[in-house]
């Protein structure tokens, strides 16, 4: 199709209607650019999508812009450039880094799930493949290109965009790209407005098409103390000598939390238990962290200090030892919504035994074992068999990297202007749609739309 001069096509080839697979395509006449390039996650049918060939030719994409590392918004680069893309990776410098460890880890959990399937023919297929290799991921990090926040990149006479820091995850961004003279706002994952490690999420005054996330369009994070909660939870189950077993994604989250157990240490509170991370991926990130102190709210000090009293468990052979070993522990270990990781071997020894809990700090996607879980199964599957939840399920719910309704509402208040269109996605459809009707009546703006799975818009 061929578009007037000044128009552009805009299709939602991911996070319409669900939270993963992030991908947004915008096409000129003279140029294809997709904005993140995630993984379906979740629920099966969801899955399957990865294995769906994209409505466009990866080779005939010309620049890919990522506003964070997240796999549900990098995960399917690997894939893209193994199908023929060539073209520059946008990102920050941090999201470069952390990507590049999610996309590693990513490739090496679906090598050896494949490995596992042929070897015990339990695969639907002839032959078990993996979506992509490690091999593919080392050809796609090749392809990175960092900017800094505010740094204007011009992609040729018509395109440029300059990052925005989000306050999500480190290294997070808003994506501020202006097509001929309009100006289309990405805002990613956005952050709470008051966030516990990450700078506030950047406030804009104008644009003329935003797509905007809508993850908890839907509610309201409660307001309590994350730091008191937390303590509650390790002192209940210290008291039963249990093993506190946290899911935990390695970016952002396993940092915040071991940020409020540095505090409570510090105060002198935490009881004498051992913490550990057990998390391969999650210790690279945090040195990643580690790395950028200006890129976090909170001191220099702090920083340098947090993780002194922390156990980092890399090593199979570790791990093992420690998951076996019955003492109170507390045990931080991916993956965040036990679809994978070592933490399913913590609950496969200690999920039945009523003196230890599971405490969720993020959110569970449909269709995870962590959402069955959260929301009172009665058991679980680990390792081809079923084991009964009888240890305590905890939860803190206000500690997520995206904000809430409020949060949204209050940062959509800083532009002066309704947009042409507002287009609401990564959202399951009753958090998209609540978040509209609650757009439309605090703000006035009647041009919200949902965008479903693949539609287009021609803009202008």
């Amino acid at each position: 199709m061929t578009l007037n001069q000044t128009e552009f096509k805009i299709t939602f080839l991911g996070a319409a209607g669900t939270v993963t697979g992030s991908k947004t395509l915008i096409e000129l006449n003279s140029k294809k650019i997709l904005i993140d390039s995630g993984l379906f996650q979740g629920l099966k049918e969801h899955r399957k999508l990865n294995r769906v060939p994209l409505e466009v030719n990866p080779a005939d994409i010309d620049e890919i812009i990522l506003t964070h590392a997240h796999l549900d918004h990098c995960g399917y680069l690997p894939v893209l450039v193994k199908n023929g893309f060539k073209g520059d990776i946008h990102c920050t410098a941090p999201t470069e880094e952390l990507a590049t460890i999610i996309l590693k880890d990513s490739a090496k959990i679906q090598e050896e799930d494949a490995k596992r399937a042929n070897e015990h023919n339990y695969s639907k297929h002839e032959v078990a493949t993996p979506l992509y290799t490690q091999g593919d991921v080392l050809k796609t990090i090749k392809l990175f290109v960092t900017h800094d926040y505010s740094e204007w990149v011009i992609l040729d006479n018509n395109v440029k965009f300059e990052f925005l820091n989000s306050g999500h995850i480190l290294g997070s961004a808003f994506i501020n790209l202006k097509v001929f003279d309009k100006t289309l706002f990405f805002s990613g994952d956005i952050g709470q407005l008051d966030p516990i490690l990450m700078y506030p999420p950047k406030k804009i005054k104008h644009a003329d098409y935003l797509i905007m996330e809508g993850t908890y369009g839907d509610r309201l994070h409660t307001e309590t103390d994350v730091k008191e909660e937390l303590l509650e939870v390790i002192e209940e189950t210290y008291a039963k000598r249990g093993i506190l077993m946290i899911p935990t994604f390695a970016v952002e989250r396993a940092q915040e939390i071991l940020y409020f157990i540095y505090k409570l240490r510090t105060e002198g509170r935490l009881p004498s238990i051992p913490v550990y991370l057990d998390s391969p991926m999650g210790i690279h990130a945090t040195e990643v962290y580690d790395k950028y102190h200006e890129l976090q709210n909170i001191s220099k000090d702090e920083i340098n200090h947090m993780y002194d009293d922390i156990h980092f468990v890399d090593s199979p052979e570790d791990s093992k030892r420690i998951c076996l070993d019955g003492k109170p522990k507390i045990v931080l270990a991916g993956s965040g919504m036990i679809e994978g990781g070592r933490i399913i071997h913590y609950l496969n020894n200690h999920v039945s035994d009523k003196k230890n809990t599971v405490l969720f700090v993020g959110y569970q996607g449909e269709g995870t074992r962590g959402r069955s879980i959260l929301k009172g199964s009665g058991e679980v599957k680990f390792f081809g068999r079923y084991h009964d939840v009888n240890c305590d399920i905890r939860s803190i719910s206000s500690l997520s990297a995206h904000g809430d309704q409020k949060d949204i509402i209050n940062w959509l208040k800083n532009i002066k202007e309704e947009p042409t269109k507002l287009f609401i996605n990564h959202s399951e459809k009753h958090q998209s749609e609540a978040l509209l009707v609650k757009i439309r009546h605090e703000l006035g703006w009647e041009c919200t739309t949902v965008p479903s799975l693949n539609q287009s818009y021609i803009l202008s």
